[in-house]
């Protein structure tokens, strides 16, 4: 073999061992590392009432919870719940600091540029509420008014896309929502009813109400994007939960409701 003939052999030898390792690279999945570590990393914003809290032992509890645990035991492996707050869902999931995310996460398509979602397993209703002798029909009832809102959430999307003229007040997560609201540092707020109720529960006598709803929103399983293998197998978790009436139980259990089916159905 010519000196010629041998440094191209060697450069398709490279050639191949290179495109090889590619490959494999590129078959390479999150789902099997998850199955490898034996744990699979969700993050929960336990702020969020109903869905993700602290129960009276100061132990996680609510819908996302449940949610988290079931897959973690039928996908096999532990479940370690990784604490955050509302605005560092995403964040929290690019930084590799956990494989999942499920905390009423909303499918949004801005979302769904930076991370994947999966069909959706829950869902949410966002509204205003206020006190019940306030008049607020529309967003244009909110012009010149203060209004209280989570930060980083579909709520603050649609409240600071539609009331241009409301002064709106974010805070980190929904516990700090419901006590500013609780103790009259706002009376108007874009949450859940779920949230609602908690405030009614906290302020007797203030008699709070849904003035209009702003959307029902499919939450969605998150994870990063490039994770073909993780996200089938989660999209089949999810639509063999729907079908089985497990999620809806899971979901009726801590919002008293069934799932509405308008945006949560089998596929």
């Amino acid at each position: 073999m010519t000196p010629t003939h041998f440094n191209n052999f060697t450069r398709t030898a490279i050639a191949t061992v290179l495109l090889a390792c590619g490959a494999h690279a590129a078959l390479a999945d999150q789902f099997d590392e998850i199955k490898k570590a034996g744990k699979v990393r969700v993050a929960i914003a336990i702020g969020t009432p109903l869905f993700s809290y602290a129960d009276a032992n100061l132990q996680p509890a609510g819908s996302d919870v449940d949610t988290a645990t079931e897959l973690a035991k039928d996908l096999g492996v532990k479940l370690e719940i990784v604490p955050i707050t509302t605005a560092a869902r995403i964040p929290t999931l690019q930084a590799q600091r956990a494989d999942l995310v499920i905390s009423s996460l909303s499918i949004t398509e801005e979302r769904a540029k930076v991370v994947d979602f999966s069909i959706p397993y829950s869902a949410i209703t966002i509204m205003v509420g206020a006190p019940k002798d306030m008049k607020i029909a529309s967003y244009a009832d909110l012009n010149g008014k203060r209004i209280g809102l989570t930060r980083a959430t579909t709520n603050d999307q649609l409240t600071t896309k539609e009331a241009k003229g409301a002064e709106i007040m974010r805070y980190e997560d929904d516990a700090t929502l419901i006590t500013s609201v609780v103790t009259g540092q706002v009376d108007i707020f874009s949450s859940t009813p779920s949230n609602m109720g908690e405030i009614n529960k906290r302020a007797a006598g203030k008699n709070f109400e849904m003035k209009f709803s702003q959307l029902d929103s499919g939450l969605g399983i998150t994870m990063n994007k490039g994770e073909p293998k993780l996200k089938e197998w989660i999209n089949a978790w999810v639509n063999t939960n729907i079908k089985s009436g497990k999620l809806n139980a899971i979901y009726k259990k801590y919002h008293g409701r069934d799932l509405p089916t308008n945006v949560v159905k089998p596929v």
